[in-house]
């Protein structure tokens, strides 16, 4: 007999929306894990939802012969901006496969390795203008969102912005809208109707500005000829889906670049609590230093093939990234709704309805005692080196999502994070601005820590 899925009373009526903080999303859910365990439900408004909190139940949900990608909740809100993009079309769209057959090849790991110059040109902004003074007070999660934006629009477009100088301004705009907008949408699922339309002018001006600003990446890209070259700006303008023969509409473009530049944020993030950790454990610190020392040495810039051979800051890379779940969690539902049956989980503990959604909450699964041992609230880059990462069950690392919409941007993306630490590692020093500073996280579809002040300056080797 199956066991009833536990969680919190409610309220009539409401449910329980007062037991999620629209404001803290995803720190509540984190903390109704801890209290319920590795699988609880929540009623918001009417509608249930089932959260997953360990690896061997997130493992099964992520079987994409039973489930599949879910869009609902604040990923269909965020539809608003960006409409049936990679990251938000339904799973019966036809525009996923098409502008998915026409991006994937400037995503491969050999497509990566090739822009990893651009990522070269363009992250010595940062670690120079962190060592330009001793002591240095930066907001450094706002530092890292700025350079994100401009290593996208290099790798990506052949456009060259300089986000912590003349090009700030309109960067940290696009930053604060793509923000803002996830922001919003992940409050409005829950949100009373007459809240939704008064917040609705800041939702349409924040898209407005996302619109705005990619369509002066694909103006910029038509009146300078000098710019082209053969990378996914080209493609996703002037290449036809090989099965359908169609090509992406303007529109199409400016929603998938939107949606970059919303999943990208992961990486940027990814490197704010990575300077977190490491702060918080020197010796983890001291171990990556030395193997930069050891392996790069002298060398101005880090090389592809020395990149490579950084086995232990990788590994303070992953620990990170299992710790903070940066991208928090994603949506998952029964392959097949129209079939009625009871869906079962975990050899049939528990049942679930034909059509429910539920949400793998990662901050929960990544501490998960069966596989991370007693001591996974620790900071161990040690737990995730080499072979020890390789023989993690795939729940344990799915921090990307999960099979065929797994993140569109995940090589790039943990390419640009491994040498956007490295690169911080090699050239600066780093404390807290504030030596009582305690972790809070917030954000939507990414989580970053706030209010990150870091005293930064030159390394001394």
């Amino acid at each position: 007999m199956s066991s009833e899925i536990p969680g919190p009373p409610g309220v009539p009526l409401l449910g329980n929306i007062f037991d999620v903080n629209p404001n803290e999303t995803w720190n509540s859910l984190n903390k109704l894990a801890r209290e319920y365990g590795p699988i609880f439900k929540i009623n918001a408004l009417g509608h249930q939802i089932v959260f997953i909190g360990n690896v061997a139940l997130l493992e099964e949900i992520c079987d994409e012969k039973r489930f599949r990608k879910c869009v609902t909740g604040p990923v269909l809100e965020i539809r608003y901006s960006v409409h049936d993009s990679l990251f938000t079309a339904k799973h019966d769209e036809e525009s996923w496969g098409i502008a998915h057959r026409i991006m994937a090849p400037y995503v491969t790991q050999q497509a990566t390795e090739q822009v990893y110059k651009d990522m070269q040109e363009v992250i010595p902004d940062l670690t120079k203008k962190w060592s330009s003074s001793e002591k240095q007070k930066v907001l450094a999660s706002r530092d890292l969102d700025a350079i994100l934006v401009a290593s996208v629009n290099k790798s990506f477009f052949n456009q060259r912005y300089y986000a912590l100088g003349k090009d700030q301004k309109k960067t940290l705009g696009m930053v604060d809208a793509f923000e803002g907008a996830t922001m919003e949408a992940m409050k409005r699922p829950t949100r009373p109707t007459v809240l939704n339309w008064a917040n609705f002018p800041k939702f349409y001006s924040q898209t407005k500005f996302m619109r705005n600003y990619c369509e002066e990446i694909m103006k910029s890209r038509r009146e300078n000829p000098s710019q082209v070259r053969h990378d996914l700006l080209d493609a996703m303008l002037n290449n036809s889906d090989p099965q359908s023969g169609k090509k992406l509409k303007d529109s199409q473009v400016i929603d998938e670049i939107i949606s970059m530049y919303i999943g990208a944020a992961t990486a940027a993030n990814l490197i704010s609590y990575c300077l977190y950790y490491l702060i918080e454990n020197p010796e983890a610190h001291k171990k990556a230093c030395e193997e930069i020392d050891r392996i790069v040495g002298d060398s101005d810039e880090i090389s592809l093939e020395q990149l490579k051979q950084l086995h232990y800051v990788e590994a303070c890379l992953r620990e990170s990234f299992r710790l903070a779940a940066p991208a928090p969690g994603f949506n998952i539902e029964p392959i097949d709704p129209d079939n009625k049956a009871p869906i079962m989980l975990a050899g049939g503990e528990y049942q679930i309805p034909h059509d429910q959604p539920m949400i793998a909450v990662l901050g929960a699964v990544n501490r998960d005692p069966a596989v991370f041992g007693e001591d996974a609230e620790e900071y161990k880059p040690e737990r995730v080196l080499g072979d020890k990462w390789d023989n993690l069950p795939a729940a344990a690392k799915k921090g990307f999502g999960n099979g065929k919409r797994v993140c569109y941007g995940t090589t790039w993306a943990w390419q640009w994070s491994f040498f956007t630490l490295a690169s911080i590692i090699k050239e600066n020093s780093f404390e807290f601005a504030d030596k009582n500073y305690k972790l809070t996280s917030n954000g939507a579809f990414s989580v970053k820590p706030l209010e990150f002040n870091l005293l930064m300056s030159p390394r001394k080797k």
